[in-house]
Formats: C-alpha cells, sequence, structure tokens
C-alpha cells in the first residue's frame, strides 16, 4: 500500500529550495489574490520576498482563521507521564544520554496530575511520554488511557510511532488524536540528530501519519521542529505537501499543525543557526492558514508571552498555558526532570484574561457531562 514515503523520495529538497528563493513580488501577489492556494502558491508565501508582504499575509490569515473558528480559542494542557527514553536525539532533554532522573506516573500519581489539571478549568489533554516501547508502550496505554479519559473532554497523545492495530486499539478505549511530529523531512539532516533507538528510522516515523489514518484516529498533528534542517523553508513546503497528500487521501480524518522552534532543555542546548526570527515564524503559521483554513494551527509555551499575545488573535486557534513538561509537574515541581524550558510560564488565567482584551473566548472544555459522558471532575 502506498505512503507518502513515495512522493516524498521523488521531491527533490535542493531543487524546491531553489525554487523557493526566485518566487517574485508577482507571485506573491497572485497568491494573496486567490481564493484556494496550491503548492507553488505555497512556495511565494515562504519565500524571502513574502516578507514584504507580512502586514497583508496576516490580515488575511486573521480573517480566515475568525471565519472558519469564530472568536474562540481552545486551551489545551500537556500531560506528561513519563520522560524514560530509548533514543538519543540531539536536541531532545530526554535522551537517553542525559543523566537526568527518569521517572514513570503510576495511577496514583496520574490521577493527581489529572485533579491538578481539572482545577486550572482546561480539559482538553495531550499525554506526552519519551519514547520506550517496553516500559512506556501499548500495554502502559491500555491500562491509563481510560482512566485519563474520565478526567477530560478530548484526549490527544505524544508518543512513540506505534503499529496501526494499536491506533485502532487505543481510539476504542477513548484516544481522540495523536501528535506525530517529523522533526525535519530533510533525511540526511534527521540522520545526523538522531544517533540511537527506534527514531533513527525515518521511514517508519513518515509513514505514521498513513498509519494513523487508516485506524480511523480522528486527529492527526503534523509539524517540523524549526531550526533542525538548514532551510525551514523547504521543511515548511515538505510539511505542506505532506499535509495536502493525507487531506487528499484520507479525507475523514482531521489535521492539525504546530510550528515549534529549538528550546534549550535540561542536559543541554543545541545550536542551531537556523532558527527563525519571531517574524518569519508568523509568515510560516499564516501561509499555512491561507493554504488550509479549516486546518487547526496550535502554539505551545515554547513562544514567549509577547509573541503568543500578538499572534493567537491572528491565526492560533488552540494554545497550552500553565503547562508542565515534567512527569508530575502539575502536582509537584521538579524542573530537573522537563524536556525543555517553557518560555511562557503564565497561569491559564492570566492567558485567559489577555485573550478576552483581545476580543476572544477561550475555550475550556467542549461539552459538559450532561451530554452524554461522566467525568471526574
Amino acid at each position: 500500500m502506498e505512503t507518502f514515503a513515495k512522493e516524498l523520495k521523488q521531491t527533490q529538497w535542493d531543487v524546491i529550495r531553489l525554487c523557493i528563493h526566485k518566487q517574485t513580488a508577482h507571485d506573491v501577489e497572485r497568491a494573496l489574490m486567490l481564493e484556494h492556494l496550491n503548492l507553488q502558491d505555497m512556495m511565494a508565501l515562504l519565500s524571502p520576498t513574502a516578507a514584504y508582504y507580512l502586514e497583508s499575509i496576516a490580515q488575511r490569515a486573521q480573517t480566515m482563521t475568525r471565519q472558519r473558528f469564530g472568536n474562540t480559542v481552545t486551551f489545551y494542557l500537556p500531560l506528561y507521564l513519563s520522560n524514560l527514553c530509548a533514543n538519543d536525539c540531539s536536541y531532545c532533554g530526554f535522551s537517553m544520554r542525559n543523566r537526568i532522573r527518569r521517572k514513570i506516573l503510576g495511577q496514583e500519581e496520574i490521577i493527581k496530575e489529572c485533579k491538578a489539571i481539572c482545577a486550572k478549568g482546561i480539559h482538553h489533554l495531550l499525554l506526552v511520554t519519551g519514547e520506550h516501547q517496553t516500559k512506556v508502550g501499548i500495554e502502559y496505554f491500555r491500562r491509563y488511557i481510560p482512566l485519563i479519559r474520565e478526567y477530560c473532554s478530548s484526549l490527544v497523545i505524544e508518543v512513540q510511532p506505534m503499529l496501526q492495530a494499536h491506533y485502532e486499539e487505543l481510539r476504542g478505549l477513548g484516544l481522540d488524536g495523536v501528535l506525530v511530529y517529523q522533526e525535519t523531512y530533510h533525511a540526511r539532516t534527521y540522520s545526523h540528530h538522531h544517533l540511537f533507538g527506534q527514531k533513527q528510522d525515518f521511514l517508519w516515523r513518515l509513514e505514521t501519519p498513513d498509519r494513523l489514518a487508516r485506524s480511523g484516529v480522528d486527529k492527526i498533528g503534523l509539524g517540523i521542529l524549526i531550526g533542525l534542517s538548514d532551510d525551514w523553508r523547504t521543511d515548511c513546503y515538505m510539511l505542506a505537501k505532506h499535509l495536502l497528500y493525507l487531506r487528499k487521501t484520507y479525507w475523514k480524518s482531521r489535521y492539525s499543525l504546530s510550528f515549534p522552534r529549538l528550546r534549550p532543555f535540561t542536559g543541554g542546548v543545541l545550536e542551531s543557526s537556523h532558527i527563525i526570527d519571531e517574524a518569519q515564524l508568523l509568515q510560516v503559521m499564516c501561509a499555512f492558514r491561507l493554504l488550509v483554513p479549516e486546518v487547526e494551527i496550535s502554539l505551545s509555551t515554547r513562544e514567549s508571552p509577547n509573541f503568543r499575545d500578538h499572534v493567537i488573535p491572528i491565526v492560533v486557534n488552540s494554545v497550552s498555558a500553565g503547562s508542565k513538561t515534567q512527569p508530575g509537574g502539575y502536582a509537584t515541581n521538579q524542573a530537573e526532570l522537563e524536556q525543555f524550558l517553557p518560555n511562557d510560564n503564565r497561569s491559564p488565567q492570566e492567558v485567559a484574561q489577555v485573550l478576552r482584551l483581545s476580543g476572544l473566548q477561550p475555550v475550556w472544555k467542549d461539552w459538559d457531562p450532561y451530554l452524554g459522558r461522566s467525568m471526574s471532575c
């Protein structure tokens, strides 16, 4: 059965990079006039030339965002279940080479974390673990996803890639969506940064969204780690190509996008000369909004409060607030276990107040218990 891997293999990275950098003012202006954009138009919006049109691009993106999502912004929180990992990756605090204390949450600790998150008023959870097939794999998720499901109105995971059959099983236990970021679509760069473990397998990770869609999972999250490759524009183009392929092939699934930039992490910091500035990040996010107006675009606490406050009203419809990036971080405070250092440390209530002043309505949960599912808080 064919997957996106075949299309990516037929796409030449250096040719795409050259085409993006050759885009002219006419190409950008043409893209801004179109109602429906294609990959050629995406090249124009990702190009260096498009930076001179950022105000116009942002204005159109904001109009599309409000037309599709109204004045609402959904709050979610990541719940880190484990920092145990069997991979060695150059950019992650959970990498097996880092000498940090490792922890896997058990049932009582998970309940405490869920209750602490509920106390913040947020009922959309993203479960995160390091990638460890044996100790934090399908057996662990079988045991605890039904428990966690009782504390939330939507449940998404960001864990190691799994078999299609496992995704089908977890969907039956209450799983709503899966995030699986490729990190970079440049295979040689990918190999350089993934030094040991299952995550070394570029193709296995690349084909995960295909397995997810075939399993019937409702929402699939895509993204790259900006700054990992030497050309974020080409990486973002490949992400757009992947997204359009999935939407055409698996049209029953919903899709979401995230654009994390490299951040300092426990155990070190990966220096990169390819991390984009805030204006360029806004350009990327707005380009994707124009290409796929109905796709969810999320923004995490990796970014600064000032950037988030100004960008959320323009293009974002899903945000984290008050995030902790270590297992047990909501009920306790063990900073040495963190995956990366958050940049926005405000409480959900503080972020909500800023959003309201911008004319936006925070969404804390999708439904109430009387609509059909009991909740434990």
